[in-house]
């Protein structure tokens, strides 16, 4: 909304693959909706004749819809199935990965998605407690590693946990990178690329994309040693909330808002 009123002319194209996104979609001819996740930026915007943007705005993560939705299954707090889609069409939930794949590849999604460092026992835990009965809901998994999560520190392992069950689910990773890609070719010189990230893997791969042009932060230097990048870097540490902001919104102390202007 608050976009919108600030728009002087031009059109808001708007992406969310959640289909309850478009229960609060505002009555504006300026706006379009797409019930799409943002990898198929670059094709939707072709499809109603946009070949380029004059910025773009990320706001990555789950939305508090659906962390306040238990039947979502984005929580820990509230025993419900283990689901985690985002767009509900999706045919994979955390319960069918939890079933189908081996424990290297458990142990992967916990390492890199929720950067654990006792991946590998989280994984043997898994299959082993899998293997007496399905894990199916949220009770289902605390019980299966609920023995390695540190004393007064369990809250903080349940949500790395459950964040890189997330990540897996809907490819969260994968799918950012593919629509940063997308957003450098259809961005006009002095376009404003704007992501909102929680959480260190995307806001790294966020950083490393505006400061060099690729993911994994390679520096490549012409003949006078100056830096080859894609993007002029507004906010270079990224801005971070306020304490006021957080005393009133606490689910947004790990954001961080990062600014890059196309070259």
């Amino acid at each position: 909304m608050e976009i919108l009123k600030r728009l002087k002319e031009g059109k808001l194209i708007a992406f969310d693959q959640d289909e309850d996104a478009s229960l609060n979609v505002p009555d504006d001819k300026r706006l379009v909706f797409l019930n799409q996740n943002f990898r198929f930026l670059k094709n939707n915007l072709e499809f109603n004749g946009i070949s380029s943007i004059d910025g773009l705005i990320a706001d990555l993560g789950v939305s508090f819809h659906q962390f306040d939705e238990p039947e979502r299954g984005f929580t820990f707090r509230q025993d419900v199935s283990l689901d985690m889609r985002m767009n509900r069409k999706g045919p994979v939930t955390a319960a069918s990965l939890l079933k189908t794949l081996d424990e290297a590849a458990i142990a992967k999604i916990m390492y890199d998605f929720g950067e654990l460092v006792n991946s590998r026992r989280i994984a043997r835990e898994i299959v082993a407690a899998r293997a007496v009965k399905p894990l199916t809901n949220v009770s289902h998994m605390i019980s299966a590693i609920g023995k390695l999560a540190p004393p007064r520190q369990e809250h903080k392992f349940y949500a790395r946990v459950f964040q890189a069950l997330r990540i897996a689910v809907n490819h969260e990773i994968d799918y950012l990178k593919e629509m940063l890609e997308q957003a450098l070719t259809l961005l006009k010189k002095d376009g404003r690329l704007v992501v909102i990230t929680y959480h260190s893997l995307e806001d790294r791969v966020v950083k490393n994309f505006m400061r060099t042009g690729n993911f994994e932060g390679e520096e490549k230097k012409d003949f006078y040693g100056n830096l080859i990048t894609p993007f002029r870097i507004i906010n270079k540490k990224g801005t971070v909330p306020e304490e006021i902001e957080i005393e009133d919104n606490k689910r947004a102390r790990s954001a961080r808002l990062r600014i890059a202007e196309k070259i």
